[in-house]
């Protein structure tokens, strides 16, 4: 049973590198369409991990795939912070004229 708990965490993984590669080139729909598929598996995960364990060996697994998960995160961030810096700026103006 673990293969199946296993596969949900490669593809989050691999929905992770689809989204850093979409901030690389500064697709920022394409970004947030691989955050919601990214959010659908981790709910599926967590509903599978109810009632499912993960062996000794696929923790280790888990554990390597989550570093490179986080290891992607900390990019798409760090990518996105001039676009959200931009997209604050673009907005700060539109709410002085609601004021």
């Amino acid at each position: 049973m673990s293969e199946i708990l296993i596969d949900y965490y490669k593809a989050i993984e691999d929905s992770s590198v689809k989204m850093l590669e979409a901030a690389k080139a500064e697709d920022w729909d394409g970004v947030v369409r691989f955050e919601g598929a990214c959010a659908v598996l981790i709910e599926q995960l967590r509903h599978r991990a109810r009632t499912e364990e993960l062996d000794a060996s696929s923790r280790i697994e888990k554990a390597r795939i989550m570093r490179r998960i986080l290891n992607n995160d900390a990019q798409i961030r760090y990518l996105a912070e001039p676009w959200l810096a931009h997209f604050d700026h673009k907005f700060e103006g539109q709410s002085a004229l609601l004021h």
